[in-house]
C-alpha cells in the first residue's frame, strides 16, 4: 500500500502517518518525488482500515500495490531511480558503458583494457576477481588480489570498478574495493545474500536468472529494496530457451517492459546472451534502441588465450569501433552515450 501525500504535507503530518502504520506493524518506506512524497507500507494490511489513514491531516491518497514488488513498482515511486557511480549516471538520459575482462588475469591485462575504456568515454570498468564456474577445474578468479589490481588500474584512468559478489562472505572484501557490486545470474534468488545487499550503502547490479521471469527478478529486487539500499540496477543476460544456436537468448523485450512495471534502471549484457564475439555488437545495439540504461560489455586484449569467456570478448579494436556506433543509435532514440 502507499500513501500518497499532499503538496502542502509538513514533516510533522508525514512523520504522523509513518508512526502510525509502524504501529499497525507495518514497515515503512519514504519516496520523495518532485511533486509528491510517497509513503510505501509493507507487511499485513488485513487489519489495517484505510480510511482512518485516508482521513489524516496531509494525506491526499491512499493506493493498495496490487503486484507483490511493493518498493520496485512505479505505483510506490513514479520517477525513474538513477544510480550515480563514479562519472557516470544510469536510468536518465546517458546510457552507460561498463567494460572490461570477464575475469582479472593480471595487471598487464587490465591495464590493456581500460586504456580503451577511458578513451572511449566510459566511466566503468568491469572484471572478474570471484568467477562462479560450473566446472570446479576452470579458472576461479584471484580473488581480493584481482580486486587489488582493478582498483589500482582504475584508480590509475579515473573509472569506476564493478565485479561480481557469490557470497555475503566476500562483500566487506568487495565494499573495499569497489563502487558496484554485481550479482550473478546463479545467485538471483540466493536471498540470504540479496539480504544482506539490502543493508549496504553501495549501487548492486542484479542479473537475471538463467530462467527467471520478469516477476521473479523484480521480486528478487524486492529482497534489496526493503533491507534498506536503493541503489539497485537490473541486468538482462539472456535467459535460457529451447535454441542452441547461441548460449543463451537475449530478452530484449523485458526493457520496455520492465521501464514501465519499475523505476529501476536496466542494463544489458549482450556478452553474456549471445557467448559469440561477432554477434555481440549487433545486440549491444539492439538493447541501446530498445531503451536499455547501460551496457556490460567483455573486452579482452588477447580473447584467444583468455582465462573466462574468450569466446564472447570483444578485441580492444572491435569495442572502440562498437562505441562509436552506439553513439549513432544513442542519438537516434535521443539518449546520450
Amino acid at each position: 500500500m502507499v500513501v500518497v501525500m499532499g503538496p502542502g504535507a509538513d514533516e510533522a503530518q508525514i512523520e504522523e502517518v509513518a508512526s502510525r502504520l509502524r504501529l499497525m506493524g507495518l514497515s515503512v518506506h519514504r519516496s520523495d518525488g518532485k511533486e509528491r512524497i510517497i509513503l510505501g507500507a509493507v507487511g499485513d494490511l488485513g487489519a489495517l482500515d484505510v480510511e482512518d489513514i485516508r482521513h489524516l491531516p496531509g494525506v491526499q491518497d491512499v493506493v493498495r500495490i496490487s503486484v507483490p514488488y511493493k518498493l520496485v513498482s512505479r505505483a510506490f515511486q513514479p520517477e525513474s531511480t538513477i544510480v550515480t557511480v563514479g562519472g557516470a549516471t544510469i536510468g536518465g538520459k546517458q546510457v552507460a558503458i561498463m567494460a572490461g575482462p570477464c575475469a582479472v588475469e593480471s595487471e598487464e591485462q587490465v591495464e590493456a583494457v581500460a586504456v580503451a575504456v577511458a578513451r572511449s568515454g566510459a566511466f566503468i570498468l568491469r572484471g572478474g576477481a570471484y568467477k562462479p564456474r560450473t566446472s570446479p577445474y576452470t579458472f576461479q578468479g584471484l580473488g581480493e588480489e584481482g580486486l587489488r589490481i582493478l582498483r589500482r588500474v582504475a584508480d590509475r584512468h579515473g573509472l569506476a570498478v564493478i565485479s561480481e559478489v557469490l557470497d555475503t562472505q566476500h562483500i566487506p572484501i568487495l565494499e573495499k574495493w569497489v563502487d558496484v557490486l554485481q550479482v550473478g545470474a546463479r545467485n538471483m534468488q540466493n536471498f540470504a545474500l540479496l539480504r544482506e545487499l539490502g543493508r549496504i550503502r553501495k549501487p548492486v547490479l542484479l542479473k537475471r536468472g538463467f530462467s527467471a521471469t520478469i516477476e521473479e527478478w523484480l521480486m528478487s529486487a524486492e529482497y534489496i529494496l526493503a533491507g534498506g539500499n536503493r541503489q539497485v540496477m537490473l541486468c538482462e543476460r539472456g535467459i535460457r530457451t529451447f535454441e542452441t544456436m547461441l548460449r543463451n537468448t537475449l530478452d530484449l523485450s523485458c526493457v520496455p517492459v520492465i521501464q514501465q512495471l519499475s523505476h529501476l534502471p536496466v542494463v544489458v549484457d549482450p556478452s553474456h546472451a549471445v557467448g559469440v564475439r561477432d554477434k555481440v555488437p549487433p545486440m549491444a545495439c539492439a538493447a541501446v534502441a530498445a531503451g536499455a540504461d547501460g551496457l556490460l560489455i567483455e573486452v579482452h586484449p588477447h580473447p584467444e588465450t583468455a582465462l573466462s569467456d574468450g569466446a564472447q570478448s570483444l578485441y580492444v579494436p572491435q569495442y572502440e569501433e562498437l562505441v562509436v556506433r552506439l553513439r549513432g543509435v544513442a542519438k537516434a532514440v535521443d539518449r546520450t552515450l
